[in-house]
Parts: structure tokens; C-alpha cells; sequence
């Protein structure tokens, strides 16, 4: 078995409820000029039966991390994904450290659309593009 190998040491946990939660710690960067940068420490938990981290994982990871820049980029207004198309480019196995980006490519008034990706050392394990709805959130009464 093999357990996660620690993030190095200019990362930091992300503290988000729910789903990602069981998957994670999620963790940012604290680089300069890196704060949109995001990794997932992998362990056994996260493989496949053939000791490759499993697709949902990436995925998971990869809609988070796209939920996120969505968000920023909606002024803090939840956002929800709408589509999001994955593709595999390479594999991770139990132990590696997952590094994942995002950026927003074009924005409406109500939908966004994001551009993810996921490396490990360097090599591409996945891209994403995804399409985001604002849920802009109803102006208090005076």
C-alpha cells in the first residue's frame, strides 16, 4: 500500500465542505504569483484497481478547480457546471502529487467558460473545458 507523499512545502489545505472534502485536502499554492494553482496529495484511496488514479478522482479534481475560477471570475456568485468535457492524456499512480490550473476562457452575463488542467512533474495527466451558469444571488431588499 502506498500512502500519499507530502505536498511540498510552499502549499496549503483548502478547507471546502462537502464531496471534495473525501477526495482532498484540496491545496493551494503559496508561490508568488501561483495562487490559482491547486494540488491533491494521491494515496491508495484514490486508485483503480490497477493502481492508476482513478478518472473520477480527476475529474472531481479538475470540476473543483474550475468551480472555483468560475466563481472568482463571477464575482463570488455561486456558480454551477453546466458541461464539462474531459479528456485523459496520461496516467497517475498511487503516491503522486496532482498539480491542477484552471482559467476562464470567455464570459456572459450568465455562463462561463473554463479551461482545467491537470499535471503531474510536469506531465499532462488531463484537460477539461467546461461551461459554468451563474446563479447570481437575489439583491437584499431595502
Amino acid at each position: 500500500m502506498t500512502g500519499a507523499q507530502p505536498a511540498p512545502t510552499d502549499w496549503r489545505n483548502v478547507e471546502i465542505a462537502g464531496f471534495m472534502g473525501h477526495i482532498g485536502p484540496l491545496q493551494r499554492s503559496t508561490r508568488n504569483g501561483e495562487a490559482d494553482r491547486f494540488g491533491l496529495a494521491t494515496s491508495d484511496t484514490h486508485a483503480n484497481h490497477i493502481g492508476s488514479i482513478h478518472g473520477g478522482v480527476i475529474t472531481s479534481l479538475l470540476d473543483q478547480v474550475i468551480a472555483l475560477t468560475a466563481w472568482k471570475a463571477a464575482e463570488r456568485q455561486p456558480t454551477v457546471t453546466v458541461q464539462m468535457d474531459t479528456r485523459f492524456l496520461g496516467a497517475a499512480k498511487s503516491g503522486d502529487f496532482l498539480e491542477a490550473r484552471a482559467r476562464l476562457r470567455h464570459a456572459t452575463r450568465s455562463l462561463l467558460f473554463v479551461d482545467g488542467e491537470v499535471t503531474c512533474d510536469d506531465r499532462p495527466i488531463a484537460t477539461a473545458t467546461a461551461v459554468m451558469k451563474i446563479n447570481r444571488m437575489p439583491k437584499e431588499k431595502k
